[in-house]
């Protein structure tokens, strides 16, 4: 285990599974928070919810097989997320809830170097997710990783309150974020506050990071209010990055990141509509790549002006698809975890 950055060269991966997948009701204010806050309260109690099409699933399992013969003949080493089985019911102080999916592994994990933290997802049917990952961090663990967890949230209903217009906000009341909401880029980490990743996690995660060494974690606030962070920035190499043009502006860029080389992100290519009316990603889940090394990427195949403007950079692209990414709400960067890559704890903004 060793994972320092989102760049250096690719030795270990997981991948997710997106067997199972489905969506939890959204009278449940937690999945109100995370997955459609677009809708208005009275529309919750008829929103569908319940298993993804199947179709929906089956394309992505094709997809999410290719990725991985991609990443093997690429040299990567590739383990496979368990799915749990997301129809068992379960609860807390006061809820109930249904599991969500197995297809993100990146959401409730970080890796900071030979650390494994699970970290508080604020959604209620996430609880149990991580438990598809447990037998290879145990693995992980025997072989000398450290595997910590943070503190298992309440999840109770005063962590969701509403803003003076009736949209569900993430509360205070407890430590809640997810491991998508923090890029790392070796001895500095950034940490987006946002409706799933709270102030208060923020200030747990800078505490534990001090515990593993001389870790700096930069807070981003008000940069984008959504959810996570690897659709906004992606970090490609040493001096260079892909900013999101719609949620980054040249003076909002992050003070450690000005000096930095900038790709803007090109306006997202969608020669196919989402298969459902509502999806748990923008459009900009199409920048969501996945770097193998500093000279390669995997990124969405439809987005050949992307594609441009890396290849511009002297990146050579390894085109993939998923073809239900908006849907399930994840691109190549989401649906993966790495474990093991060669950088270390270098310090890249000095």
């Amino acid at each position: 285990m060793n994972s320092w950055d989102e760049f250096s060269p690719l030795r270990e991966i997981i991948v997710g599974d997106a067997t199972g997948s489905r969506m939890p009701a959204q009278t449940d204010p937690s999945a109100w928070l995370n997955c459609y806050p677009e809708l208005r309260r009275s529309e919750l109690e008829g929103f569908q919810h319940g298993s993804f099409p199947a179709r929906v699933v089956e394309e992505t399992n094709e997809d999410l097989a290719d990725l991985v013969t991609t990443l093997r003949e690429l040299g990567v080493v590739v383990h496979h997320q368990t799915a749990v089985d997301t129809s068992l019911e379960y609860g807390g102080l006061g809820w109930r809830s249904q599991g969500r999916t197995s297809y993100c592994p990146r959401d409730l994990t970080l890796v900071v170097g030979s650390t494994i933290i699970e970290v508080p997802s604020p959604v209620r049917a996430r609880y149990f997710e991580i438990f598809g990952l447990r037998d290879i961090f145990q693995d992980y663990m025997l072989r000398g990783a450290q595997w910590i967890s943070a503190p298992r949230p309440q999840l109770r209903d005063e962590l969701f309150p509403t803003d003076e217009t009736d949209s569900p906000v993430l509360g205070e009341a407890e430590p809640a974020f997810e491991a998508a909401n923090v890029l790392r880029l070796g001895r500095d980490v950034f940490y987006q506050v946002s409706r799933s990743g709270n102030e208060i996690g923020l200030r747990w995660l800078e505490s534990t990071l001090r515990m593993l060494g001389d870790i700096r974690v930069h807070p981003l606030r008000g940069l984008y209010q959504g959810t996570h962070i690897d659709s906004t920035i992606c970090f490609l190499r040493p001096g260079l990055v892909l900013l999101n043009p719609e949620r980054v502006r040249p003076e909002t860029i992050p003070e450690p990141l000005k000096g930095w080389d900038v790709i803007w992100c090109p306006p997202i290519e969608e020669p196919v509509a989402p298969l459902l009316p509502h999806t748990l990603s923008t459009p900009w889940v199409g920048m969501n790549l996945l770097m193998v090394d500093p000279e390669t990427a995997v990124v969405d195949q439809n987005q050949t002006a992307l594609i441009r403007l890396l290849e511009g950079k002297g990146i050579t692209v390894v085109p993939r698809r998923l073809r239900h990414s908006r849907v399930l709400g994840g691109g190549f960067h989401c649906v993966t975890l790495d474990t093991v890559r060669d950088g270390g704890p270098e310090s890249y903004l000095d």
